[in-house]
């Protein structure tokens, strides 16, 4: 198996720990130095090592009791990097329905993902996942 299709396998392991909202796996999935940074300006935006990953990852999907789903819709590698299209789509907690599309790009090394980045609809994510409040808000 080249570099490209390893990184892609353990992208795709990465996607299915996300739709059956193990946190966990999602932690250990990164690397000790690996982190993941969340594009925008919302109040679930910045970036976030492994141990905080550990404690974020598993307390925002908590806010979906039926789940998350992420369809990854296509997916494109070269070298260590991995570049995800995907939506997902799942019930808040809130009684709202959330559908986002995303694009993820992924950082691979032998010892785990290194880096994620993650780009979305952020006004999606301050209407729904932040209950419409926005950094610095009083």
């Amino acid at each position: 198996m080249t570099t490209i299709e390893r990184n892609k396998q353990r992208t795709l392991e990465f996607f299915d720990a996300m739709q059956r909202g193990d946190g966990e796996a999602i932690a250990n999935a990164y690397c000790d130095e690996g982190r993941v940074v969340t594009m925008g300006q919302t109040l679930i935006s910045g970036s976030r090592r492994k141990e905080e990953i550990r404690q974020f990852a598993s307390g925002v999907l908590d806010a979906f009791p039926e789940g998350l789903a992420f369809n990854v819709v296509g997916m494109i590698a070269e070298g260590d990097r991995v570049a995800v299209e995907a939506v997902s789509d799942g019930m808040h907690v809130s009684g709202q329905q959330y559908s986002n599309a995303y694009h993820f790009l992924l950082t691979w090394r032998d010892d785990g993902l290194l880096e994620l980045k993650e780009y979305m609809d952020t006004e999606l994510v301050t209407d729904i996942l932040c209950g419409g409040q926005r950094p610095g808000a009083i």
